[in-house]
């Protein structure tokens, strides 16, 4: 069949794969002049920085996605686990370094939080059972017609901890405030609140703390590059700098792709790894999305956006680990703030990834590449990028400096910064957001959009803002739900 994808991120590039080793014409239209989409690396001033994801889990999935087009996975990447897999930086000098062993962290425990030291272990076993509960019935299942739920346990999703939130859980289990705000923290994840979203997401640490945190070496756009490579070695071809207008249909069947110049690009299948929300309420025919449809789209809260600074300096932080957190004071206030009054925190929670940790490369001899993100509210009227950037970079660098990153402002030889906006411009996400939808209500994880429009014959969706959701991993899964679903369905 002639499949065009739109967009040339990693769902669309894995998509993309899977097609063309089943026999597939795959062809991608991609709105800039390179691939990756989030996932994306800038290269300055003897730096390199990983712009979009900085921490790989659940590598297994990579590994299945290039057994399946008949390659080996060590064969393009070098992924390496990371240890500690974080650093955590608490306001009243508490440090603790997450490591892969349970029993490592338990040590420090005792020191940190002793009261706590069995909530953490049962902690463990309740996010265990939420995977297993979550894991068939939901991450690895497209959820879309009855036969996806005729091999389910449907008790599963009564064991899935819906109805209370990450935060009340959280509270219930443990008494020190610096384990509240370390699984916490888990939920940004995927763009949601803690005070809001539903304690299912507790499922998050497992796969990090119980699967461990991974690095590629070279950086996580390899991942990029290689699905890149092994997409042309499959026959796919890919167009950059394509600015697509319009999926254009007839009788409700996508016919293909309109780029803003004019052309056409005629298809039997089209993929949008465009956002859900882009897709269906700007791509279509108004005429082609049902009311509800479209009234649902809209009324899809996004996830939250982020506000990154790249700093390249020419000194070391030995406080500094490869993944790095700066915990704020009032962790309930700054997600009010970004959530409710949508506005930047005044004292933001701050995440910095510091990859020449691992891979000296990655800054001239003796620097640091520091990705620094800071949680930010989706695009609206409440906050003006445009006069309040340069401002609110100040605010970041004087706050690390308070936190132990002595003289930071004097050693900086690089600077870059990258908006909600820039996101918005970029890459056409729902209001600049980073991961899609949130999940700020009971039921928003499982109601993401499908991998397959139930109003448009021939489309299909793939990408963090799709079923089964964000990062590295379920972006993944996404792409093998389409497939699964073309499969089933043409």
């Amino acid at each position: 069949m002639d499949i065009k994808i739109i967009g040339a991120g990693l769902g669309g590039l894995t998509t993309a794969c899977l097609l063309a080793k089943e026999g597939h014409r795959v062809t991608i239209l991609e709105k800039n002049a390179k691939p990756g989409g989030k996932i994306n690396e800038v290269r300055a001033s003897g730096f390199r920085f990983d712009t979009g994801p900085s921490l790989l889990t659940m590598p297994f999935i990579l590994d299945k996605l290039f057994e399946e087009c008949g390659k080996n996975l060590k064969d393009y990447l070098d992924i390496q686990p990371i240890d500690p897999i974080c650093r955590y930086f608490y306001p009243d000098g508490t440090q603790f370094d997450c490591y892969q062993k349970k029993e490592v962290n338990i040590a420090q425990l005792q020191k940190y939080a002793p009261t706590d030291v069995q909530a953490f272990i049962d902690f463990h076993e309740y996010a265990a059972k939420l995977y297993n509960h979550t894991k068939d019935a939901f991450l690895f299942n497209p959820l879309y017609g009855l036969s996806d739920l005729n091999s389910l346990d449907l008790t599963d999703f009564f064991k899935i901890d819906a109805f209370k939130t990450v935060s009340e859980r959280i509270d219930r289990m443990f008494e020190s405030t610096m384990l509240r705000k370390f699984f916490k923290r888990f939920t940004t994840y995927n763009g949601s609140s803690p005070y809001q979203a539903p304690a299912t997401l507790n499922v998050i640490p497992h796969v990090e703390l119980a699967m461990g945190g991974f690095y590629i070496d070279g950086g996580i756009y390899t991942l990029v590059e290689a699905l890149t490579e092994l997409a042309y070695q499959l026959g796919v071809s890919i167009q950059y700098e394509t600015n697509i207008s319009a999926i254009e249909t007839d009788n409700s069947t996508v016919s293909g792709i309109r780029e803003n110049t004019g052309e056409f690009h005629s298809a039997e299948i089209v993929v949008s790894n465009a956002d859900a929300a882009e897709t269906y309420l700007n791509f279509l025919p108004n005429d082609e999305l049902p009311f509800l449809k479209k009234k649902k789209m809209n009324s899809l809260e996004p996830s939250c956006s982020g506000f990154v600074l790249l700093l390249g300096i020419d000194k070391t932080y030995s406080a500094l680990s490869h993944h790095n957190i700066f915990f704020s004071d009032d962790y309930k206030y700054e997600f009010e703030q970004i959530f409710e009054e949508k506005v930047m925190p005044d004292d933001p929670t701050i995440y910095i990834a510091n990859t020449s940790y691992s891979n000296p490369k990655d800054a001239p001899k003796g620097g640091s590449n520091l990705f620094i993100l800071v949680n930010a509210p989706y695009l609206s009227d409440n906050y003006d990028w445009d006069t309040e950037t340069a401002s609110y970079t100040r605010k970041v660098i004087r706050s690390l400096q308070k936190r132990g990153l002595k003289k930071l402002k004097e050693h900086i030889t690089y600077s870059e910064t990258i908006t909600p906006k820039d996101f918005y411009k970029r890459y056409r996400s729902n209001k600049g957001s980073i991961y899609g939808t949130s999940s700020n209500s009971k039921m928003a994880a499982f109601l993401r959009p499908r991998n397959k429009s139930r109003s448009v014959k021939g489309l299909y969706l793939v990408g963090g803002s799709t079923h089964p959701g964000g990062g590295i991993p379920l972006v993944t899964l996404s792409a093998f739900h389409a497939c699964e679903l073309i499969s089933r369905f043409e």
